[in-house]
């Protein structure tokens, strides 16, 4: 007995050669999507490393802020020596320089250096005591931003 394999005419579709272009295609797209993917996930990444750097700028400000104002707090808390010392006297380039050389970005003895200013508070009611409100701002500049951000600690000095 003779088996006849059947004769492929005009009309039988070739398989073989119908898939292979869709294979290539399926890849491709693949590839495309991975990459896409992979793409989203570096920005996500650089996205975080900024954001990060952010907040060690804050935590770095905040306690320069708060250096200062302990310094007030154990200091002659008169109006008048608080001023001279605090806002423009050795205590304050002292503090500044701690400022400048913090590892905040963008500050200098000329650019962006922190200020601190002291106000007299009257006393409030029937036999209170007059206090000092000390402003404390912390200047930087961030590397690539043009905008200078700032962290402002207020606190009474009694």
């Amino acid at each position: 007995m003779i088996l006849a394999t059947p004769h492929r005419g005009p009309h039988m579709p070739r398989t073989n050669s119908a898939q292979a272009g869709v294979m290539l295609l399926e890849a491709l797209i693949a590839i495309l999507i991975f990459s896409v993917g992979i793409l989203g996930i570096v920005k996500l990444q650089a996205a975080s490393i900024q954001q990060s750097s952010a907040a060690e700028y804050r935590t770095i400000a905040s306690m320069m802020a708060n250096d200062v104002i302990s310094q007030m707090w154990v200091s002659d808390k008169t109006p008048a020596t608080l001023k001279a010392n605090f806002e423009s006297g050795t205590p304050y380039t002292e503090w500044r320089s701690k400022v400048i050389a913090s590892g905040l970005p963008g500050v200098s003895a000329t650019q962006n250096a922190p200020t601190i200013a002291i106000t007299s508070v009257a006393a409030g009611g029937t036999g209170g005591t007059a206090s000092n409100q000390a402003v404390v701002t912390v200047f930087w500049k961030a590397p690539h931003e043009t905008v200078v951000h700032r962290f402002t600690a207020i606190a009474q000095i009694k």
